[in-house]
């Protein structure tokens, strides 16, 4: 064992015997084990410590799972900038549009329970929706609007082609009058359901199955689960998702006694050095996670999470359905769900999106380091993931950075020094 190799496996030890005994599902192990090299690991470590000491990144906390085995977790920076309070493991982040797998995940499960189908209408479980319609631009100017050709479906909302979009599309007049827009929910004084009634009303921005358009879907989609459960979309993903994988730190809302170990936001540009953002800010400040109404479930961007937590999620995926010996979904559903669904609706050069998450479907149009099969996606402040099942690869990203400005690259250095170190 190189000496690199015996301190990797030496904090992995300690590491583990620090973490309660409903944490130790992914047990840490020397690179080695699985194929990956520890020396070329201290790359990405190296990289993400050089973005800290140039001041493009606060911290973050990066994770790299291969063959259901931690292989790499590394913490860098600070936590907290200005208190000097280092970035841990444990970190607690806000992850936004990660939420949206997790949200797909329960439509997928109450499926199996026979409680919805996801070729029903949404108006089946939210009135409102069954009849919609779209706001159609006029050359010169302004918009007509027009009845929607066809009911929005559940699949329509997994797959982001209902064509709803963020509110801000061509009737953002109307979006911004019934204050809809954005994505950022903890804030507001009302339950998600009452603000996701108001949106049925408004225009969207093209018509269902037609466009990928990226919006307000999955949030529509925590009502639907609300519907057809009978349970606020918190209980229900606590009792089918979280509690039973073991997600001990995955919240809507984060419990006072955890404050400590939330990740504050950070900004950045390309004229300037990393500045907090603002608290408590909305959107791109730090957010009433803690001292907020507490009212607003938001599906699409409002849940918070650990990088280990979220990485037992994505593992229960890519192992088919089963995590511990528990069957969360079946091999069949998840097959579904990651497989491209928008057929002949354009997309990204290589790509497409299945029921919650992108798709590569070509590695060469696509172009960057990977497998045809890999699925993930990101979250607002930053943070990213992807499930490689050719290589039986996790890999989790978290970070709070927004803006990130267009002048750091992590991204991308980490997908190429993580697929640099497999070495089998």
């Amino acid at each position: 064992m190189t000496r690199t190799s015996h301190a990797f496996f030496v904090g992995f030890v300690l590491l583990l015997l620090s973490l309660p005994l409903s944490a130790q599902q992914l047990k840490p192990v020397p690179p080695a084990k699985v194929a990956l090299s520890s020396d070329r690991l201290q790359r990405l470590t190296d990289v993400l410590n050089g973005y800290v000491n140039d001041g493009k990144l606060s911290g973050a906390v990066a994770l790299v799972v291969r063959h259901g085995k931690v292989a790499y977790m590394k913490a860098v920076g600070y936590r907290d900038i200005e208190s000097r309070s280092p970035m841990t493991n444990d970190a607690i982040f806000r992850i936004a549009s990660q939420s949206k797998a997790l949200v797909s995940l329960g439509v997928m499960i109450l499926q199996e329970e026979g409680k919805l189908l996801i070729s029903d209408p949404v108006g089946k479980y939210i009135p409102q929706f069954d009849s919609t319609t779209v706001a159609v631009p006029k050359e010169g100017g302004g918009y007509n609007v027009v009845p929607a050709k066809r009911k929005i479906t559940i699949r329509d909302l997994l797959t982001h082609t209902a064509g709803i979009g963020y509110g801000s599309g061509p009737a953002a007049d109307k979006w911004k009058e019934a204050g809809i827009q954005g994505w950022y929910f903890a804030d507001r004084d009302e339950p998600i359901a009452s603000t996701v009634e108001r949106m049925a009303a408004l225009p969207m921005d093209a018509q269902p199955g037609e466009k990928f358009v990226y919006g307000y879907n999955t949030d529509i989609l925590g009502v639907v689960i609300e519907r057809a459960s009978g349970k606020p979309l918190d209980v229900f993903l606590g009792e089918k998702v979280f509690k039973p994988l073991g997600m001990t730190d995955t919240y809507f809302y984060l419990p006072k006694e955890k404050a400590s170990r939330l990740a504050t936001v950070y900004s950045v540009d390309k004229n300037g050095p990393l500045t907090r953002a603002p608290d408590p800010g909305k959107m791109v400040g730090q957010g009433m996670y803690l001292d907020g109404p507490r009212k607003s479930f938001s599906g699409g961007a409002g849940i918070l999470s650990t990088a280990r937590d979220y990485a037992t999620f994505l593992t229960m995926i890519l192992n088919k359905g089963v995590r511990n010996g528990k069957r969360i979904l079946s091999r069949k559903s998840v097959e579904l769900m990651t497989v491209d669904h928008l057929r002949n609706i354009p997309y990204g050069d290589g790509a497409g999106f299945g029921l919650g998450f992108e798709v590569t479907d070509k590695l060469g149009d696509r172009g960057r380091l990977g497998s045809e099969g890999e699925f993930g996606w990101g979250g607002a402040y930053h943070s990213t993931y992807w499930v490689d099942p050719k290589e039986d690869l996790v890999v989790v990203y978290f970070t709070q950075l927004i803006p990130a400005g267009g002048i750091i690259d992590d991204h991308g250095k980490l997908r190429a020094l993580v697929y640099q170190a497999i070495v089998d």
